[in-house]
């Protein structure tokens, strides 16, 4: 009798131990699992940043050229400059009217 209640508690016990290394490999893939789609989701967001710092790098570089040209035409003889770079939007053979 005092066998058969060792093994009964022997096969309790195993199968305790077995439930609990059940929940830990199960944590342990969780875990795994999660760090995987963690770093899938944080190169995505490395890749659209650097997308977007592209943009705004050609964007700055466009913004920088409009601010010269725009100074250069408050500048000494800028309204000259002006009206050459107009000459393509007049046609052939007509009046500019300019207003003062």
């Amino acid at each position: 009798m005092a066998s058969d209640l060792q093994l009964e508690a022997e096969r309790r016990e195993m199968v305790w131990s077995a439930l609990a290394l059940a929940v830990k490999v199960g944590l342990i893939a969780l875990g795994t699992v999660s760090l995987v789609k963690l770093s899938l989701a944080y190169q995505q967001r490395l890749d659209r940043h650097g997308e977007l710092a592209a943009v705004v790098e050609v964007e700055t570089s466009k913004l920088h050229g409009l601010q010269q040209r725009f100074d250069r035409l408050f500048s000494l003889g800028g309204d000259r400059r002006f009206m050459d770079e107009q000459d393509q939007w007049i046609e052939p053979n007509r009046l500019r009217v300019i207003w003062r």
